[in-house]
């Protein structure tokens, strides 16, 4: 584990470490502690770390330091430790994290889930305290394809996960329902007793409403039935029903790995909406750029990171992407143009520009987005503030989402291609299809 607790430090950085960087507002809280153990010199030119402080001090020291900027960890355990320390210590609402395929996001899910499993030795009954969506839970529905007769498919669930205690008194059914028809066209029966889902569909043939039974449904519609059973027990969870009281975090790793952006805008869009509502700690890892943007732009004030590995000796980094512009941007800047060009403008492109537009103006010192349309020296630039303040919220629905009226295409367009022309963006990025990198 990397203790990042320095022994010594000089006069100067002492002062300035308790003087300046400890009274930011977020870290005021942390000042005596810190200043309290340590203890001048003799000859009064440097501080030094006290002896014999006791290990939950130390332990609250190393989170304090880490959390002032030196943030290189060991393994995933000493994140997840300090992700626990994170939400307890300072109440963040929720982390968000971003981490490119491979770097450990599902594996770090599972260390933050472990650290809150304890075993009863006198009931043999495992505890828990973190409520999860990842690849494991994707494992907890196993399809039987009937294979003999083709007819009777249904999806299996394992009946000792905790993920579905109360299943048959909780009326489950009911519960999904409602988040799924949001996003599919197909509904489902729960066997309760045989702990199965059967699938049917509505459809009308021949001009007359049939049911067709037990179909197999696609992975993609097998997702999000998963992740809508996932969102009801969420529900639960908010509802403080007396199965899941046990929840205290809730962690979820990339729910959106087979849906394409409508789906993803209109997934993150209803899970801010639900997160906002519960008082449940929670933290969200993701891969896509996208959902990440929309999670970040209407989650309230989030804590926001990129997890990448250190080049040498197999460390992991945590960088906060709050304050400037993040690396995605890019990405999401040449979407916008291709749907630009293209014409394809649905309303939720004015959310991601102006995103973008926020993230620019931080960066450049301003307090507010409309900050970088004034550059323009437009008559039309308050218009052009209203229209993205307006534009830029609302629920998206997968089935119907909106594109945008031409009046609407022609201020995106004037808005993208001014914004372009100010910031002097590299062009190659919007001809060529580039690769993501950890720089």
């Amino acid at each position: 584990m990397s203790i990042n607790i320095p022994e010594k430090l000089s006069k100067e950085d002492f002062r300035k470490l308790t003087n300046k960087t400890l009274n930011r507002p977020a870290f005021q809280q942390y000042k005596s502690m810190v200043a309290n153990s340590y203890k001048r010199s003799d000859n009064l030119t440097e501080y030094n770390l006290k002896e014999n402080l006791t290990e939950q001090v130390y332990n609250k020291l190393d989170f304090i330091f880490k959390r002032i900027g030196n943030v290189q960890f060991d393994d995933l355990e000493e994140i997840a430790k300090y992700f626990r320390m994170l939400l307890d210590e300072e109440r963040k609402k929720c982390i968000m994290i971003f981490a490119y395929n491979g770097t450990g996001k599902t594996r770090l899910s599972s260390e933050f889930k472990k650290l809150g499993q304890a075993l009863n030795e006198e009931t043999g009954i495992k505890t828990a305290d973190t409520l999860y969506y990842n690849a494991f839970t994707e494992d907890l529905f196993q399809w039987d394809n009937d294979l003999e007769n083709d007819t009777d498919r249904f999806l299996k669930l394992n009946s000792e996960s905790r993920f579905f205690y109360g299943l048959k008194e909780l009326e489950m059914e009911s519960r999904i329902r409602p988040f799924l028809h949001r996003y599919a066209d197909f509904d489902f029966r729960i066997d309760y007793d045989e702990y199965k889902v059967s699938f049917y569909r509505d459809t009308i043939i021949d001009g007359v409403s049939q049911i067709i039974d037990n179909i197999k449904v696609s992975r993609g519609e097998e997702n999000i039935f998963i992740w809508c059973f996932f969102l009801a027990i969420v529900q639960l969870v908010a509802d403080k029903v007396e199965s899941y009281s046990w929840v205290k975090y809730i962690y979820i790793d990339d729910p959106i790995s087979s849906l394409d952006d409508n789906n993803v805008i209109a997934v993150a869009s209803h899970l801010a909406s639900l997160i906002s509502d519960i008082d449940i700690r929670v933290i969200i890892s993701s891969h896509h750029t996208l959902f990440y943007n929309v999670l970040c732009n209407e989650i309230g004030k989030p804590e926001q990171l990129f997890l990448q590995r250190a080049a040498k000796g197999g460390a992991y980094i945590l960088k906060d992407t709050s304050k400037t512009p993040f690396f995605h941007h890019v990405a999401l800047l040449r979407e916008l143009k291709n749907a630009s060009d293209s014409g394809e403008l649905y309303t939720y492109h004015f959310n991601i520009l102006r995103s973008i537009l926020e993230k620019t103006a931080s960066f450049h010192g301003y307090a507010n987005f409309s900050s970088c349309l004034k550059k323009f020296e437009d008559e039309n630039s308050t218009v052009y503030t209203r229209i993205l303040n307006l534009l830029s919220h609302g629920n998206y629905s997968i089935f119907e989402p909106k594109e945008m009226v031409e009046e609407n295409k022609e201020y995106f367009r004037t808005i993208l291609n001014n914004f372009l022309e100010e910031y002097k963006f590299n062009q190659t990025i919007f001809e060529t299809e580039q690769t993501q990198e950890d720089n």
